[in-house]
This record gives C-alpha cells, structure tokens and sequence, in this order.
C-alpha cells in the first residue's frame, strides 16, 4: 500500500527549519546583527502600537507599546555581556 504525500497549499520562502524539513539551518547572527535585530524589533512594536492606538484598539496598542522596552532591555543586555566594538 502506498501513500502520496502532498505538498502543502502554502510553501515557505526562504531557510526555515521548522518548516521545511532539509532546509539550511539559519546561522548564528553575530552580536551586532542580534543588537540590530533586536532594536528594530523594538522599534516595530512601537510603530504597531501607535498604529493601534491611531485605529482606536487601546488594548492591543497598551500591548504593543509595553511590549517595546523589552526589546530594548535584551538589546542593553546584550551589549553589556558582548564587547561589541565602539561605533565611529
């Protein structure tokens, strides 16, 4: 008896471990990469939360916007454990 497998309706792009068995494994960011990485998360929950809070959603904007200094606590970490060199 044999089973066809199906491809999926939906295929990811790009290297996803999770989701494609086979696929690269995503490489170790360097510490700048993740500070970076870590900062524009920050900023993308504060831009989420303004937008709700401009469409009237103040639960999810109260969310979004404490949600930011998180972000930016891992980053402060990170740099603090990391000797990241010193920008010009």
């Amino acid at each position: 008896m044999f089973i066809t497998i199906a491809r999926p309706a939906v295929e990811p792009k790009g290297p996803d471990a999770v989701a494609v068995p086979g696929s690269p494994a995503i490489a170790e960011l360097t510490p700048r990469a993740l500070h970076a990485r870590l900062l524009d998360n920050a900023a993308a929950r504060r831009r989420r939360g303004m937008e709700r809070r401009l469409s009237q959603r103040l639960d999810d904007a109260a969310y979004w916007i404490s949600a930011a200094p998180v972000a930016v606590r891992k980053a402060c970490e990170l740099r603090s454990q990391t000797p990241l060199a010193t920008l010009p």
